[in-house]
């Protein structure tokens, strides 16, 4: 069945700088702005730029975002003829054998893309949260001709340090690549989000897989091999909101930005952002509590103080509980007396009463946003830090 356009999502990563909330699942499935996972943005992006078909390929303790995507159809992704696919790593002999890089994951599955012999690819991450119009960016890799279109953004020179950048010519073309450059030339850092003309990129990879050299990652082999081989590579200017969640501090403040309409609204009519979230009771607040600034979901339970929070469903927040500034992941339960501020708790984890997590910045480098990870309960009357990450109850001080 042939496609123009088909997508390939990156799911597989760890997100090891996520410690604590990857510890049980891949990133793209963590849960984020209180319905969503992270996963939804691209998946929502795809469908709503036109694109059917999207092969999801997972690595990383899968289970739960397998489950969470199952048929696609929460995306409307289960159409006649599209689609969305999880595609794990291919068994090797005995054993399986884990993609070797973000290339070798799309190598591994030509054979899912040749199904629908499509004219273009999109390669995107499944760890972003951000909108954007595929349609839109296809034009443009059509108008110049493309074998590689790249989406980029603009970034301070210090910031450009961190990223891949791509350097222009004089016509618009994209004439080099830097990984993480001590000094950048350029302020256009690669988002991670790209267009192929499948039959090159084909070519490229299966020539890639024969390097025992290559690290098989599109930023380090693929897109600089393009280069030295002069193919006509080109830059997607985006200038919307985009943030990689990759690290605590990141998720944290992506988070917050969702309480601004002004950064990215989740309620756009014209462009949803869709989730696998069933229905569940309306949230509940009581008459005596007091919420502000803040995104609930359907299912939570306030009885307490919540200001400038985001709670995922089924959050409950006991009368004389106070959260500020904070993202709580589904299921939790801040108990009464208890004061959870600037900080992150997992999913189904418990503050006991009196329990105090997080702390306000007090412009020291030893602040920073406090973690507990998921299913644990912090006993009552514990300290949990600045900048701490929990894995155990038995890590906590009392």
């Amino acid at each position: 069945m042939k496609k123009q356009c088909i997508a390939m999502l990156l799911a597989g990563g760890q997100g090891s700088r996520l410690y604590a909330l990857t510890r049980d699942m891949a990133k793209p499935g963590v849960p984020f702005g209180g319905k969503y996972r992270i996963i939804d943005f691209p998946l929502s992006n795809c469908i709503n730029s036109g694109i059917d078909t999207v092969g999801v390929l997972t690595q990383y303790k899968p289970l739960q975002l397998n489950s969470y995507i199952g048929s696609g159809s929460a995306w409307d992704l289960d159409a006649s003829g599209g689609g969305a696919f999880i595609l794990p790593p291919y068994q090797s002999g005995e054993t399986g054998q884990w993609f070797a890089g973000t290339a070798d994951a799309i190598y591994q599955n030509i054979g899912f893309v040749d199904i629908y012999d499509p004219e273009y690819v999109v390669v995107l991450s499944g760890d972003q949260i951000y909108k954007i119009d595929f349609a839109d960016m296809l034009k443009v890799h059509k108008a110049n001709n493309a074998d590689l279109t790249v989406s980029v953004i603009k970034v301070s020179l210090e910031d450009a340090k961190r990223f891949g950048i791509m350097t222009l010519g004089d016509d618009g073309r994209i004439v080099k690549f830097s990984e993480k450059p001590k000094e950048p030339d350029s302020d256009l850092a690669s988002m991670g989000i790209y267009i192929f003309t499948w039959k090159k990129l084909r070519a490229y990879l299966i020539q890639d897989a024969a390097d025992e050299k290559s690290d098989h990652d599109f930023g380090k082999n693929i897109i600089p091999t393009m280069l030295a081989a002069g193919e006509r590579l080109f830059p997607y200017h985006f200038e919307g909101y985009w943030r990689d969640v990759g690290t605590i501090d990141s998720f944290w403040d992506a988070n917050m930005d969702m309480l601004s309409m002004k950064q990215i609204d989740l309620y756009d009519k014209n462009w949803p952002i869709m989730a696998n979230s069933p229905r569940k009771v309306p949230e509940y607040i009581g008459t005596n509590a007091v919420v502000s600034h803040s995104i609930l979901t359907e299912g939570d339970v306030v009885l307490g103080t919540v200001e400038n929070s985001v709670l995922a469903g089924t959050v409950i927040v006991e009368e004389g509980a106070t959260v500020r500034y904070s993202n709580i992941l589904p299921g939790a339960r801040i108990c009464s007396g208890a004061v959870v501020e600037y900080a992150i708790i997992g999913e189904n984890t418990v503050v006991s009463p009196g329990a105090k997590v997080g702390a306000p910045p007090d412009g020291t480098e030893n602040w920073g946003i406090a973690t507990c990870g998921p299913n644990i309960t912090i006993p009552e009357g514990a300290v949990v830090p600045a900048k701490a990450m929990i894995y155990t109850a038995e890590e906590v001080s009392k």
